[in-house]
């Protein structure tokens, strides 16, 4: 399910800030996935979990479309709904900066309850900010992320077998489930930059 406040979301985007005075370089990698698919983004420190969510989206090359949490210590953050029975702390307080702290900077999130996407991720450094940069940004990443609802980690699995077989008693099935353009193997940094920078403007 979409989230119910990305019009709030948004509205900070486009909020003038002043420039964050350091930067977090995050690693993260999608669990149980082989050959790994992951990102490296630098962000500001004083970002939301809300905020860094939807960075994580579109870095991954997620569609936001189902549900998501980020597990700190033990502590989970997310979107409190009185429709499902989760027990999360609202995404949208706090600062990246302070709700690691006390880490050892690492944390988990997952996207898609149902596939259960795991992400972990991992506090690499701690930057100063450079006033010539535009923050987020991705700096380096490797693979597509799985195509929505392909059945978490095993259900992925099948779809390269039967995508990389073309003997594959579904390769055909599969094929237009995927689209003919889906390459496991793709990965641009500059269209990720260029997406979070849409993004940013609204």
């Amino acid at each position: 399910m979409a989230r119910n406040y990305v019009t709030d979301v948004d509205r900070q985007a486009k909020t003038p800030r002043s420039a964050p005075s350091a930067i977090y370089q995050l690693e993260i990698r999608l669990l149980d996935v082989e050959p790994p698919i992951w990102r490296r983004l630098q962000v500001p420190e004083d970002m939301t979990l809300a905020r860094l969510h939807d960075v994580i989206q579109t870095a991954m090359g997620w569609e936001d479309s189902h549900l998501h949490l980020f597990e700190i210590g033990e502590v989970r953050y997310g979107v409190p709904d009185p429709e499902y029975d989760l027990e999360v702390r609202d995404e949208r307080r706090g600062s990246l900066r302070d709700l690691v702290a006390d880490t050892a900077g690492e944390f988990l999130y997952e996207y898609d309850f149902g596939d259960s996407w795991r992400h972990a991720i991992r506090v690499e450094e701690v930057l100063p900010a450079d006033p010539k940069e535009r923050y987020p940004r991705c700096i380096g990443g490797a693979r597509a992320c799985p195509p929505e609802d392909a059945g978490g980690t095993p259900g992925y699995a099948e779809l390269l077998r039967a995508l990389d077989d073309p003997e594959h008693s579904e390769h055909e099935e599969y094929l237009l489930w995927a689209g003919e353009d889906f390459d496991p193997e793709a990965f641009d940094a500059e269209a990720v930059n260029r997406s979070l920078r849409r993004r940013a403007r609204g």
